[in-house]
């Protein structure tokens, strides 16, 4: 194996005597961090430790440490020279710990043999506060989905309560907010020159804390924006919903104001983000040194499910401009599109080949919507004044180019490397980008190319599509497209399919008990879905995440950008009754869901959902063999 083959000096040191084959004394920055440390593009602490060491220091990571016992592993490297650095690992600890319905997740996708238990609730506060007793001369940096999000007062679905920055609560010195190679690598360079960790306040894309009578630091290039107060919020939760608007605008600018809150005796700073990633910005991040493994610690263990999941995987691009009001991505990755060149993304493609357990096959060419890689602005000054937080809702920008040709080029000159026997799309594609109803711009046939390339050459067995809902109502809600495009998509689809003579179904991901979905609403998406021939496996109840439209819907009962009540299921009981339509076809559910229609006057709903007669369902002969297995099980 090749880890087995690799000295231990290429991977950042986790231990004192890794440290010391490092030929290091002393460390310059300690990253601390609630994942398991694979060494991947694909995971932040990977990132920012290459960051650090690429610009000349010494970084030494601490993963998944005990909080419970004497704390030796936060002490092992003792004082960083500079910072520590704190993040609770690639997603929101709570999110990693609890399901929808806040039961606690047996598995952890980012720790050896997916064992949960390894990292703690609130991961970043407990960690930062831990080494504030430790260390309180030490200053503290955090950051990652978790710091990110919860950069201003957020409501905790967990704690079913409002609570206030993070930085509150970590007692953190600062925050890097979004993706952070950018501060990150001004700040290092800053710091190399001697100034001082306390002085860093202007730097674009950080978030802070200072006392309330203080000044805020000078730069006469930004404006400052006043949310209403944390203790405000804690009172009116239209105020609350209000602040969101702001927030979201300002995060989706390109020339954004800084933000100010005031929390008890305090103020909030949030300075505006830098401007996204150009070409070689995000080129430099994915060519840095990785080994593209798991650190070989680990080996006794098990796998590490996250890592078995991306390994023969290729991140094109960043960001998203869907701005879906339940998704996080925008939030934290940003709207506007962040591409890799060709060139990067070919030589990472030689990187997988090189695996030891490479097979041939590349599991996800793709991005957090596998097709908007090159997708920007044709007229950048247009962009540069805009504050949607999406480019296709309620309608496709039109200053936005969606040629998919240059993924269509891309993904031939990948199934041309003699290595690779199939590159398949795994990420999800946004479907509503390739139907000419509702995107207008495909006056070369672009998409319909791309469609058939997809279709012919990088599908594994289905495609995965999420069109959310069936409910125009509630799919405005969610800034998605009205679900007559998912029928024309399919229809285009199918056409292609059986042209080639291929059989390859779509799998439609959807979402209950999302703000603005009532019960009949689902019951209208199960029956419509049915029609369709669907049998829903890949389904989801809404999970209020903060710093989306849809946490805020749910916690406050008001759109944000209207402040007009949108109704939203809370309860336990009631989120289950919306989740038992999507599995009308399961005995159990068959009287329950008799009797829910008739009481709400629809025996024709109930008549479509449970009569035999209406179910297109492919024959066994034209389901795939893998698939007529998996359902049996």
């Amino acid at each position: 194996m090749e880890q087995q083959l690799r000295p231990i000096t290429d991977w950042l040191p986790i231990t004192k005597q890794e440290l010391e084959k490092h030929g290091w004394d002393e460390v310059d920055v300690v990253l601390i961090s609630g994942d398991a440390y694979v060494d991947h593009p694909a995971f932040g602490t990977a990132v920012i430790g290459r960051i650090i060491e690429d610009e000349g220091f010494r970084i030494a990571i601490v993963a998944q440490p005990n909080w419970k016992d004497d704390l030796r592993d936060f002490k092992k490297f003792g004082k960083p020279k500079y910072f520590f650095g704190v993040t609770a690992g690639c997603m929101d600890s709570m999110v990693n710990h609890y399901t929808a319905n806040k039961r606690l997740r047996s598995t952890d996708a980012y720790t050896p043999g997916g064992e949960a238990g390894y990292r703690p609730d609130y991961a970043t506060i407990v960690y930062s506060n831990i080494l504030k007793e430790l260390y309180p001369d030490v200053p503290i940096l955090i950051g990652g989905i978790e710091a990110s999000l919860r950069r201003v007062t957020h409501y905790d679905y967990w704690k079913d309560q409002l609570m206030p920055s993070i930085l509150v609560d970590s007692k953190a010195d600062l925050l890097v907010y979004g993706m952070g190679e950018q501060p990150l690598r001004e700040m290092l360079r800053l710091l190399k020159k001697g100034v001082p960790f306390s002085s860093l306040k202007t730097l674009k894309q950080i978030a802070f804390l200072q006392p309330k009578e203080e000044e805020l630091p000078k730069n006469k290039q930004w404006e400052t924006v006043e949310l209403a107060s944390h203790e405000t919020c804690l009172e009116d939760k239209i105020k609350y919903a209000a602040n969101f608007k702001i927030v979201e605008v300002e995060s989706n600018k390109w020339e954004a104001n800084r933000i100010i809150q005031h929390v008890d005796n305090q103020t909030l700073v949030i300075n505006p983000p830098y401007k996204t990633m150009e070409e070689k910005e995000i080129d430099k991040s994915f060519d840095l040194p990785y080994t593209r493994l798991p650190h070989p610690k680990y080996k006794k263990r098990g796998a590490i499910p996250a890592y078995d999941m991306i390994k023969f995987s290729i991140n094109m691009h960043r960001g998203c401009f869907g701005g879906c009001s339940f998704c996080t991505i925008s939030a934290h990755q940003g709207k506007f599109i962040a591409s890799r060149s060709e060139k990067s993304i070919l030589k990472e493609l030689e990187e997988v080949t090189k695996h030891p357990e490479f097979r041939g096959y590349i599991s996800d060419l793709g991005g957090p919507s596998a097709n908007m890689y090159k997708m920007k602005g044709k007229d950048e000054a247009i962009c540069n004044r805009c504050s949607s937080p999406s480019c296709i809702h309620p309608v496709i920008c039109s200053n936005l180019d969606t040629s998919h040709k240059p993924m269509t080029e891309l993904y031939k000159k990948v199934d041309q490397h003699p290595k690779v026997k199939k590159a398949f799309i795994g990420s999800g594609i946004r479907y509503d980008l390739l139907v000419d109803d509702f995107n207008k711009n495909n006056e070369d046939g672009n998409h319909d190319e791309y469609i058939e390339q997809v279709v012919k050459h990088h599908i594994s067995g289905r495609l995965k599509v999420a069109p959310e809902h069936t409910s125009d109502a509630t799919l405005r809600v969610m800034r998605k497209p009205s679900f007559s495009y998912f029928h024309k998509f399919k229809e285009k689809y199918d056409a292609i399919s059986a042209k080639h003579n291929l059989n390859q179904p779509l799998i439609p991901y959807f979402i209950s008990s999302h703000p603005g979905c009532e019960e009949e609403d689902m019951a209208n998406l199960a029956a419509e879905t049915k029609d369709m021939g669907f049998q829903l496996e890949q389904v989801q109840d809404f999970t209020p995440t903060p710093m989306t439209v849809a946490e805020v819907i749910y916690y406050s009962g008001v759109h944000p950008y209207t402040l007009k009540p949108i109704k939203t299921v809370k309860t336990k009981e009631e989120k289950l009754n919306q989740n038992r339509f999507f599995f009308w076809y399961k005995r159990e559910n068959r009287d329950w869901i008799k009797n829910r229609l008739q009481k709400a006057n629809r025996p024709d709903l109930a008549e479509k959902l449970l009569s035999s007669e209406n179910h297109k369902q492919a024959s066994k002969k034209e389901v795939p063999e893998w698939l007529a297995k998996r359902r049996k099980r």
